[in-house]
């Protein structure tokens, strides 16, 4: 966080990427007609993308009918927070070519399934925010922000 008293603070896009290479889980977010999911999963940054694996069912299927997704990442510690959104587009990969190159990512499933469809998701943009955490100030008179 910067020292400044501001308990929110709007992240580069750099140090966005930076934190997202710090973690493994995020939320990929879907949307087909009213329909919106969210779905925990595992991944990797793939240079200025996301990569992740799936198998067949309602998030490939999804992913088929719209590509626009987001995808959400965030931690915290007892002082800071912080969170990162991806809007984007995700796009199953299928020349070979870049399967090859998914597979040398080393993204391993989570759990024991077979997942053999590699998803990268290309971003059109990135946002992220850092929270300082601390006590509610006083309701009543000056804020220190």
């Amino acid at each position: 966080m910067s020292a400044h008293t501001d308990p929110i603070e709007m992240l580069t896009s750099d140090r966005s990427w930076e934190l997202l290479g710090t973690q493994e889980l995020g939320r990929l977010v879907t949307h087909v007609g009213e329909t919106i999911d969210i779905f925990p999963v595992n991944y990797v940054v793939d240079g200025e993308g996301i990569l992740f694996r799936t198998a067949p069912g309602s998030k490939l299927f999804e992913l088929t009918v719209n590509t626009d997704v987001l995808f959400e990442v965030d931690d915290h510690t007892d002082t800071d927070a912080w969170s990162v959104i991806i809007r984007g587009y995700a796009t199953a990969l299928e020349a070979d070519a870049d399967v090859q190159r998914a597979e040398a990512a080393g993204l391993r499933p989570w759990i024991p399934t077979v997942k053999r469809v590699y998803v990268r998701i290309a971003p059109t943009s990135v946002s992220g925010r850092a929270f300082r955490r601390s006590a509610e100030p006083e309701l009543d008179g000056p804020q220190e922000y």
